[in-house]
């Protein structure tokens, strides 16, 4: 009698357990959260070194020249040290052979991103009163790089530019400061200037 009052016990209980769930009912796990980034205030300073261009920048980014053995002179690292992001800056002379192969390097860089990113608009960057021509990648999802340009005079300079974070990329928890420093980009764009 024991042997079957366990049982009926048993089988009770997982009838119960089971009879009282259904999909509406399970436990579902909550989005995740993102601690909140304070963002500073927008200011800039221009940048003008021993380089053929000049341009502003924030006044919360360092700018220096690039520390890699392999760096050429005027290029440059546009450092964000609050949110671990970097502006990479490659700066080319240009001759009447070369230029294609730069635009087509920049392209190729820009679409190596195409395998994690959601989508890559373009924009067109054309300031005929300072001769600076060229185009924004704005790469979308979880690439490594978000953010890509170029500019040039078509004649005798070019500058490729690519924004990197010291973080895995996730486009939810970057976006943000993705969008902060795109608006910094953009005035970098906007006020970039060739020396004579």
């Amino acid at each position: 009698m024991k042997k079957i009052n366990r049982l009926v016990f048993v089988l009770l209980t997982i009838l119960s357990l089971t009879a009282c769930t259904s999909d509406e009912d399970e436990m579902k796990s909550r989005p995740r959260g993102y601690l909140r980034i304070d963002l500073p205030k927008k200011d800039y300073k221009t940048y003008s070194a021993d380089c053929p261009f000049s341009f502003e920048s924030p006044v919360y980014a360092v700018v220096h020249p690039d520390e890699d053995p392999h760096a050429e002179p005027c290029w440059l690292n546009v450092d964000f040290p609050k949110f671990k992001g970097r502006i990479h800056l490659t700066y080319k002379k240009v001759d009447k052979n070369n230029l294609h192969q730069f635009l087509e390097d920049a392209y190729k860089l820009a679409s190596k991103h195409q395998i994690k990113a959601s989508a890559i608009g373009e924009m067109r960057i054309v300031r005929d009163s300072a001769k600076v021509y060229g185009l924004m990648y704005d790469i979308e999802g979880n690439a490594a790089s978000s953010l890509q340009f170029y500019l040039t005079d078509s004649v005798h300079n070019y500058v490729r530019g690519a924004l990197y974070f010291i973080a895995p990329p996730n486009s939810d928890s970057l976006a943000p400061v993705i969008d902060f420093i795109r608006a910094d980009v953009y005035k970098m764009v906007n006020t970039f200037k060739w020396k004579d």
